[in-house]
């Protein structure tokens, strides 16, 4: 078993797993700090379900309290974006609302925290397109993410995604994030892609957007393209973003290995950000001292 540095700062180990056995145990044996439970619309299925609250008890009993659950990214093949409509996409949005409903019981139950997107990518276009401007397709968005967040008390966090009805970097959009004080998940290589790559516009919305911050995911990007990368074999200056993480916020490195069964990737993030905040620390410390 590897057993990891303790080091100061505030970098902290944040794993994500689907609730199957072998990827917990898998994640588990390095106590994350952070254990964030990937889930798809076959975990809504009543058995499924069932054993998705014990692998949640089971991980808070044994590793962590500190327990956050990614609502099902798609269904049938359609992302359930909040722009969904019942008219539009009848059965995609019945699963939405039914699924967000549970994990929002799960949550105030287990005293957990629930993970659902504001939005996508390439998906959003054609639902944005169908409302008669992006301020409108936005306010679509912002009414029913307070309502989430309304319902959650407390327990619900809304991600970023890459398209223009709700991603972080448009300087019109995070003032209307900040006005309706929502509680964020910043997903770092979301902002840099919907941001086209952009350091300097990526630093700016980090800045600004971060007391709201609750969560972040950590993953590298080139800045075109969902990508995925480990952190340090991208275009992100790491070295820059943490000194604009809000460091009350928890963190995960969702970087996938080639099989899902290891974590490799995201213990490999950890260390490089591990280590590149050390090595801040202690040039601090030289030039202070």
């Amino acid at each position: 078993m590897l057993v990891l540095p303790k080091r100061p700062g505030f970098v902290q180990l944040g794993l994500k797993a689907a609730q199957t056995p072998k990827q917990l145990m898998n994640r588990l044996q390095y106590r994350p700090k952070t254990f964030e439970f990937f889930t798809s619309a076959a975990d809504f299925e009543p058995d499924a379900f069932k054993n998705l609250k014990t692998a949640i008890t089971f991980v808070a009993k044994n590793v962590t309290t500190d327990i956050v659950v990614h609502h099902p990214m798609s269904y049938q093949g359609i992302h359930l974006d909040q722009l969904l409509d019942p008219q539009r996409e009848t059965v995609a949005y019945n699963f939405l609302q039914k699924s967000t409903s549970d994990l929002l019981d799960l949550a105030t139950d287990l005293n957990i925290r629930v993970l659902i997107h504001g939005g996508y990518g390439s998906d959003s276009a054609t639902l944005i397109g169908e409302y008669e401007s992006i301020t409108a397709a936005r306010e679509t968005v912002f009414a029913r993410l307070d309502t989430l967040v309304r319902q959650g008390n407390g327990h619900v966090m809304i991600e970023n995604g890459i398209t223009p009805s709700f991603m972080y970097g448009d300087p019109q959009l995070d003032e209307q994030i900040i006005h309706h004080q929502l509680p964020l998940v910043c997903d770092i290589s979301h902002v840099f892609i919907g941001l086209h790559g952009d350091m300097e516009l990526t630093m700016l919305a980090l800045k600004r957007l971060k007391p709201l911050i609750k969560h972040y995911h950590l993953v590298d990007s080139l800045g075109q393209q969902h990508d995925s990368l480990p952190l340090g074999t991208g275009l992100i200056d790491w070295q820059r973003v943490l000194g604009e993480l809000n460091p009350t916020a928890s963190m995960i490195y969702e970087v996938p290995d080639e099989t899902d069964a290891t974590c490799a990737n995201m213990l490999s993030s950890y260390h490089y950000l591990r280590n590149l905040e050390t090595k801040l620390i202690e040039s601090r410390g030289t030039v202070n001292g």
